[in-house]
């Protein structure tokens, strides 16, 4: 995958509408679960008891906390796009979000989406409105689904 590299926020502007490179996909491993469990304090045994989820759950892996798929679009989005002028990013807010499939451990996902809506944020900011996806390879159903909206200053 190239990133896709912008010069500023009014190029940024130009891709509403469209469709961004698919981001690299991401192995997710025991250890970023166990430790999104900590900051979190989410012990379900689902995620954390590797024996248990071995032998009591259905899909005989531990699960990754959904909120973990979603947490990890601001990184996936940094990494499919990168707006050359920007100075800050923050995270303004969700519309929607679904988790349509569990991510088992050893998963790889990827952002896939694009720009949904851009708006003026102040002197020197957009609100951006990001179509989301994030993708696991080799399962027809993504893990999450969601409109993820940023503010990005210059």
């Amino acid at each position: 995958m190239t990133k896709l590299t912008l010069e500023n926020l009014e190029e940024l502007k130009s891709w509403t509408g469209r469709e961004l490179p698919n981001g690299e996909w991401l192995t997710v491993n025991q250890g970023m679960i166990n430790d999104f469990a900590k900051a979190t304090l989410d012990f379900q045994w689902i995620h954390v008891d590797v024996e248990r989820a071995t032998q009591e759950s259905p899909f005989k892996k531990p699960v990754a906390h959904g909120f973990l798929s979603l947490s990890l679009l601001s990184k996936m989005i940094g990494d499919t796009v990168q707006v050359k002028s920007a100075t800050m990013g923050v995270n303004y807010g969700l519309n929607k979000v679904r988790f349509p499939s569990p991510v088992l451990v050893g998963d790889n996902v990827r952002f896939t989406g694009g720009v949904h809506q851009v708006e003026p944020y102040g002197e020197n900011g957009l609100k951006i409105t990001w179509n989301c996806t994030v993708a696991i390879e080799n399962k027809d159903k993504p893990a999450c689904v969601a409109e993820f909206i940023s503010l990005m200053f210059e």
